[in-house]
């Protein structure tokens, strides 16, 4: 009976060693993926300024508009 209990307890131990090592190294789809995550981040940031020039070039519109119709 403790021979099963203590193989259950060195397969445990050996599949969690294995997992936690694999965990470890950087596969090819996990670093394209971090480039892809990297590309995203950059054009959602690119979009936000575009946003915000957009926005600027709205208010300094609105501004005319309202200075032409005094």
């Amino acid at each position: 009976m403790r021979d099963i209990g203590l193989r259950c307890a060195v397969l445990a131990l050996g599949l969690g060693l294995t997992l936690l090592v694999g965990c470890e190294q950087k596969g090819a789809a996990q670093k394209a993926g971090e480039k892809v995550d990297k590309a995203v981040e950059g054009v959602g940031k690119e979009i936000q300024k575009a946003g915000e020039k957009v926005g600027d070039k709205l208010d300094e519109a609105a501004k005319k508009v309202k200075d032409a119709t005094k």
